[in-house]
């Protein structure tokens, strides 16, 4: 005996751009939700970046904790979370990396 057909009930799908979303979760850009936001995922992607200009620069950990000074263990912990790194370090890494490295600082925006 033949199975009968299943029945879905069907919807359109409805497509939102990333950046709808964004600012449905975090505030439009400029607000301080958003700014902060904005600013962990900087943070977030800092260790990726660390990561892939070693590899670019075929060095192994080890290697670059040596022209650092510092222990391979530091580098892998920098590699992985660097959200307690301070700025020297980060300017100290890059450089030996050959990335130069800007900073941009905004003046904070007025509260309302």
């Amino acid at each position: 005996m033949p199975l009968a057909p299943i029945s879905y009930k069907t919807s359109p799908l409805q497509l939102v751009a990333f950046n709808d979303i964004e600012d449905e979760l975090f505030g439009t850009p400029g607000t301080p939700e958003r700014t902060e936001y904005e600013d962990r995922v900087t943070l977030e992607l800092l260790p990726q970046s660390i990561r892939a200009y070693r590899l670019r620069n075929h060095l192994t950990q080890d290697e670059l904790g040596q022209r650092l000074g510092v222990q391979k263990s530091q580098i892998s912990k920098l590699e992985r979370n660097s959200s307690n790194v301070t700025l020297d370090t980060l300017r100290r890494v890059f450089k030996a990396l050959n990335v130069d490295v800007k900073i941009l600082l905004q003046p904070a925006l007025p509260q309302t």
